[in-house]
């Protein structure tokens, strides 16, 4: 099969995953529907952001970030694991029997469908959070803000893909969700607090860089997202040699 028809045939298998949709679905409703629930139960959200998010006005319209980051997870354990039910492996390698093919069409519809998902719930977040300031939120022309719509949406793919390549390697969407989905929420929840050190490499901590108007840390904006897509490459990389080297 060419690439073009490996990549078509991974579409229509997605499209036909159910809990795959609904997961990939959460990420916007779970990111938009959060935020906007904050932001309405607070009463003064301006004196909030002061006190909560340092001033920065940016950062605070993603307070659903990280729930979207979980549904994010959600989606690529699923996207793939669904290879390791009933050994469809099997099947799918005798149509493409080009691991290689097979793992970067998979991969890549993965993160194309992330991707685009992500970017709608960037801008999602980020138009939900400021209009609850009223007139002293900010503008998308507002130093930062296109910036962090889009660094939501990278991020959140590089999110999948990380989830994707740790199924790959443990052949199971249980395992990866047990691991991922705890050590998301305790680098946020727990050691969230931490600013220096290896924490700030972390690829949640990392990645969130970009959501800043004025990134705190060794890591500005970018290179904090270019940290977090290392932890994804080598995530997919070890998936990459696990789908070649082990048997289906």
């Amino acid at each position: 099969m060419s690439p073009t028809a490996v990549l078509h045939a991974e579409w229509i298998k997605l499209r036909s995953l159910r809990a795959a949709l609904v997961s990939l679905a959460a990420v916007f409703a779970v990111g938009v529907t959060i935020t906007a629930l904050v932001q309405a139960s607070i009463e003064d959200p301006a004196g909030a952001i002061g006190e909560e998010f340092g001033g920065d006005r940016l950062f605070a319209a993603f307070y659903g970030v990280n729930f979207a980051h979980v549904a994010a997870i959600a989606f690529g354990t699923t996207a793939m694991s669904c290879e390791y039910v009933n050994h469809a492996l099997r099947v799918s390698l005798t149509a493409v029997p080009d691991r290689t093919l097979f793992y970067a069409a998979k991969t890549a519809v993965i993160g194309a469908a992330a991707l685009a998902v992500g970017l709608v719930t960037g801008f999602g977040m980020f138009l939900t959070g400021q209009a609850a300031l009223g007139d002293d939120g900010l503008g998308l022309g507002a130093p930062g803000a296109l910036r962090a719509c889009f660094g939501t949406g990278l991020g959140l793919a590089l999110t999948a893909l990380l989830a994707a390549g740790l199924t790959a390697v443990l052949r199971s969407g249980v395992a990866a969700l047990s691991i991922l989905i705890p050590f998301f929420l305790i680098v946020s929840f727990v050691i969230g607090d931490t600013t220096g050190g290896v924490a700030e490499y972390l690829p949640d901590r990392a990645g969130a860089q970009v959501l800043f108007a004025d990134p705190v840390g060794d890591l500005g904006a970018w290179s904090g997202l270019a940290v977090a897509a290392l932890w994804s490459l080598a995530a997919l990389l070890a998936g990459w040699w696990t789908v070649r080297r082990r048997d289906a």
